[in-house]
């Protein structure tokens, strides 16, 4: 599927809400999150009119909307591979593809305060040289925060726990 073909799927499941999109721009000023994000993800921005509805519940509409949006997206591009039961699908993320749906910027603010814990939270396993723990969070979350820290040479993250309570615990690793 090309990007206007993408737009267009986007644009007709969030009609199918009864929510009017008032536009759909592919976000070029999107934060870079996850490294090699600048080539395997495209992020749609979407302005609608009532955003609540996405955004309530810590954002959990806006989180289905992405999963469905590429699960189609993953269905029309992707065919099967051999034949009988046990064929796999490639992912998007195989084929170098994933998308992120934005609405009305909520995204991209998410991903701004989870580099802000990050950050906060590192400066504090340096300042008291010790492992500090970061409250649990979701997969993509996490994701953010490691590759966030991945940079430090003094710190590195592990996630750590099961289910709803896995976290990030940053360690410090230098000297003492």
């Amino acid at each position: 599927m090309n990007k206007t073909e993408i737009q267009n799927l986007i644009k007709e499941l969030i009609d199918k809400t009864t929510i009017s999109v008032n536009k759909i721009s592919i976000d070029e000023d999107r934060p870079t999150t996850l490294s090699g994000d600048e080539n395997n993800t495209i992020w749609f921005g979407v302005e609608v009119s009532q955003p609540h509805f996405f955004w309530d519940r810590g954002g959990e509409a806006l989180f289905a909307l992405n999963h469905i949006a590429r699960k189609i997206i993953e269905n029309k591009t992707s065919p099967k591979l051999g034949l009988g039961e046990g064929s796999i699908k490639p992912s998007l993320g195989a084929q170098g593809l994933g998308i992120l749906i934005d609405i009305n910027g909520f995204q991209k603010k998410r991903i701004e305060n989870i580099h802000a814990i990050a950050h906060m939270m590192a400066e504090r396993a340096r300042y008291f040289k010790s492992n500090i723990e970061i409250d649990p969070m979701p997969a993509f979350e996490r994701r953010v925060v490691h590759e966030f820290l991945s940079n430090a040479t003094d710190l590195k993250t592990e996630s750590e726990g099961e289910g709803y309570a896995r976290r990030v615990v940053i360690k410090y690793t230098g000297t003492i």
